[in-house]
């Protein structure tokens, strides 16, 4: 039987846009700080507060966007998005002082909320059912390399020239993320269709999908752990004297992810969830402990390898099972569930993790994110992971009925 089409337009549209938005993420979450100290003067204690306003800003308005667009409609809350989220990138050309950089962070993070949930929701419509792992996991990719691509490009443009370049390739990275959002055809799902659950949809269900709630706390406490990774890894690494290798470690990340990426969809589609997020989890949990335990360049390297082929994998396969779990027209709801707990779990790591370095050390606190990234597993296997073996051996047994 002939695969249905993956690559078509739409979903390159769709993982160019997400691309986009991610890359200028990752490269104002690593430069700001230095814009801020560098031109703004402000104090250690509050650049902390340039990421956790944006991560807040943008929980509070995933739940809104996923509701919005049982409503409204996928592409427009996208289109919404994107054109605040390009706004936003303009006004940083204009900033003065820290109350105005951190007030333009909640507008940056309406944006970032409104248009990553609704990529979320309408990749997993454009996506073949039948292909739905392998689907995911390459739309995970793109992500994964604005992990590499933003960080990169942002500290060398601060280093060779200078935060304003860094801002015009912001507004640039959100002009063409508004132009593959208008090119984009979206598979919506008739308002009439889903009318009467919108109706029944009343308090926190309006907001949140239950059938999507357990995987999403299992993501909340992978997310957890891997805050350990990105924000402390630069620091940590300095703090080693593997400063030339630190450069490197994002790009180790994202070959490894890349190089497993055609494999790990199809497992997830052929042999089932479990296949693919129990190694995964437990890569990630060996990738961290070895941060702890680095002492030569090629160990802290290799710790980059496990955890990118770990985190990348069971983000993608955890996304996947969120918009499985909810019907068609609540797939944006199901998305913006998913992400409001797992950057939930980033916020509160990445807060946490640092009061733990300071009393026990990053050597300490990459022992302890092993440890919970191990508690994951269990995690997994209670709220999901036993219902979908289940249910696969069902589905086994009923095939061979037939």
């Amino acid at each position: 039987m002939q695969k249905s089409k993956l690559w078509t337009k739409d979903f390159l549209a769709v993982s160019l846009t997400s691309f986009f938005v991610f890359v200028i993420f990752y490269m104002l979450t690593v430069t700001l700080p230095l814009f801020a100290t560098d031109e703004l003067h402000a104090s250690k204690q509050s650049l902390g507060l340039i990421v956790t306003i944006f991560l807040v800003s943008g929980i509070v308005f995933r739940p809104l966007a996923g509701k919005w667009m049982t409503t409204l409609g996928q592409k427009k809350v996208l289109l919404i998005g994107v054109f605040i989220f390009l706004i936003g990138s303009i006004l940083y050309m204009n900033i003065h002082s820290l109350s105005a950089l951190l007030l333009l962070r909640v507008l940056h993070g309406i944006g970032f909320g409104m248009s990553t949930t609704a990529t979320g929701a309408i990749v997993a419509n454009v996506i073949p059912e039948q292909r739905k792992g392998e689907g995911m996991g390459y739309y995970a990719t793109f992500m994964n390399l604005a992990m590499v691509v933003g960080p990169f490009v942002g500290l060398t443009l601060t280093n060779s020239l200078s935060h304003t370049a860094v801002f015009t390739v912001a507004v640039v990275s959100s002009v063409l993320a508004v132009v593959c959002s208008l090119v984009l055809r979206v598979p919506e799902v008739q308002a009439s269709s889903a009318t009467n659950e919108i109706q029944l949809a009343k308090g926190l269900a309006a907001f949140f999908e239950y059938r999507s709630l357990a995987i999403s706390v299992a993501g909340l406490v992978v997310a957890f752990s891997y805050a350990s990774v990105i924000s402390f890894v630069s620091i940590y690494a300095k703090e080693m004297g593997f400063t030339q290798a630190s450069s490197f470690f994002f790009v180790v990340y994202a070959v490894c992810l890349l190089a497993s990426r055609p494999f790990t969809g199809k497992w997830f589609d052929q042999y089932g969830e479990n296949s693919v997020v129990y190694p995964s989890i437990l890569s990630l949990a060996i990738g961290i402990f070895l941060l702890s335990q680095a002492t030569t360049s090629w160990v802290f390297l290799l710790a980059g390898a496990l955890i990118g082929l770990g985190f990348g994998t069971i983000t993608s396969s955890f996304q996947s099972i969120a918009v499985k779990k909810a019907s068609p027209h609540r797939r944006g709801v199901a998305t913006a569930t998913f992400f409001v707990f797992f950057d939930s779990g980033m916020g509160l790591g990445s807060l946490l993790l640092g009061i733990l370095a300071t009393a026990a050390g990053y050597k300490g606190m990459y022992m302890f994110c092993s440890i919970i990234a191990l508690l994951a597993i269990a995690v997994y296997l209670v709220l999901h992971g036993r219902k979908s073996q289940k249910q696969r051996i069902i589905s086994q047994n009923e095939s061979l009925g037939k």
